[in-house]
């Protein structure tokens, strides 16, 4: 039988209705770090190269280039060095491929996963609960599109990593990807902008509610889990895997298709904040039900083709915004501003304005977003930190000073308990206030 570590004040259980999870066994305060768990492996996107080391993720100027592919970015030569098993992978291929090389980055992250499971002797710092092998797959669960997803990114790591890579068979390499599609977790920056995907497996041990307990947050490639609850012993530990803002019909669409399952917390049992998600407009003659009903299904509709015209890179920037202009012109008429369908399209709006670099676009829009994602989201939300510091930085940059550190210290204050306060996000946020005083 292996030897399972252990993590002070945490304590791997059976969850009842749930499966394997993790519940702690002392009390601790919101804010405080339950534990931290380094990535079994981990992989940048291939867009953040030269903003981010590839080793460590760590944002700096004058990163230093790999001389021999000239596409990978360093701090320096220790974390060239440190990364060198994972970057062979990739760096002659990239050389030999040209333009022509492009591995999905779940691809790649599963060569990386490969080359350090050949490597790996003995249980590694980011298993001390669970092995890499134990995690979750759902194989048997996958409809015929995820199959077929995973076919064609088997297919992609047969043609690009082949020579550096010896494949286990077909039926372990579905699984593998099956594991990293439910367990991988995006790595974001405190915009929420993504910077890679990575695989923690203890951290994959916590299960999901609607009501989470912790947050995750990441300082480099280390996974943080502190606590948005005061939490007592016994209290399981509680991440949401999706975005709640969303209302429980759809967050539960979103469950079962990502992960396979129904979630069952007070909120889903109640929903008892979809009327205020899904508010309309006030009228002396109230809107027909039917209305209200077709124009849910159409903000269902209108999310999902804004996601199929982004992900299509051909895409102009107008065009994406004038699907949702479009979208919210035709919304508004049923929906209050406050609506999370009227929302998303502004958020996404904002994305395009902050892409074609209309400032005032994106103010217009975010200044919409944020009263209503602070009465929606729950406290210390990652979304309302980041819209204050997006805003902020907005503001700054068009000279409206005391509005931008407003909104920045705004930000700071979230943030000091989803980051702690010793974070480097929370250093340079602080050297950037100072800075404008």
């Amino acid at each position: 039988m292996l030897w399972v570590e252990s993590i002070e004040g945490i304590e791997r259980f059976d969850s009842p209705g749930k499966g394997r999870g993790l519940r702690v066994t002392k009390a601790f305060k919101v804010g405080e770090l339950l534990f931290s768990c380094p990535a079994y492996s981990c992989v940048l996107s291939v867009k953040e190269r030269g903003c981010y080391c590839e080793f460590c993720f760590n944002r700096k100027e004058r990163l230093a280039r790999c001389g021999k592919c000239k596409k990978a970015f360093y701090c320096n030569a220790s974390c060239q060095k440190g990364d060198w098993a994972m970057h062979k992978l990739e760096c002659s291929a990239m050389i030999a491929f040209g333009e022509n090389w492009c591995p999905s980055e779940t691809v790649r992250l599963v060569a990386r996963i490969l080359a350090k499971k050949k490597a790996q002797k003995d249980r590694c710092a980011s298993e001390k609960l669970l092995l890499i092998g134990e995690i979750q797959s759902h194989v048997e669960d996958i409809d015929n599109k995820r199959r077929e997803m995973n076919e064609g990114d088997i297919a992609g790591l047969h043609h690009f990593y082949s020579k550096h890579l010896d494949f286990p068979d077909h039926s372990d390499l579905l699984l593998l990807f099956s594991q990293v599609a439910c367990n991988g977790f995006t790595v974001e920056d405190e915009e929420l902008y993504h910077m890679g995907t990575a695989l923690y497996p203890d951290v994959a041990l916590i299960n999901h509610s609607c009501l989470p307990s912790v947050i995750v947050t990441y300082n480099g490639t280390m996974a943080e889990v502190r606590a948005v609850q005061d939490m007592n012993p016994g209290d399981e530990v509680l991440i949401s895997y999706i975005d709640l803002l969303y209302p429980t019909d759809d967050r539960n669409d979103r469950l079962r298709e990502s992960y396979y399952f129904t979630c069952d917390c007070q909120e889903c049992k109640t929903k008892s904040k979809d009327k205020v998600k899904l508010k309309v407009h006030k009228r002396s003659d109230p809107i027909n039900p039917e209305v209200i009903s077709n124009m849910v299904r159409y903000g269902r509709n209108a999310v999902r083709e804004f996601r199929a015209a982004n992900l299509d890179s051909h895409a102009p920037p107008s065009e994406l915004l004038e699907i949702c202009e479009r979208s919210l012109d035709k919304m508004g008429a049923v929906f209050d501003d406050s609506n999370v369908y009227m929302l998303h399209m502004m958020y996404q709006a904002m994305g395009v304005c902050l892409y074609m670099e209309d400032l005032d676009g994106a103010i217009s829009y975010g200044e919409k977003i944020l009263k209503p994602y602070c009465q929606l989201y729950p406290a210390y939300s990652l979304n309302v930190s980041s819209m204050y510091l997006k805003l902020g930085r907005l503001y700054l940059a068009l000279d409206r000073h005391s509005t931008g550190l407003s909104a920045l210290k705004k930000a700071l204050a979230i943030m000091e308990v989803a980051h702690g306060k010793d974070h480097q996000y929370l250093t340079a946020l602080r050297k950037e206030i100072a800075s404008q005083k």
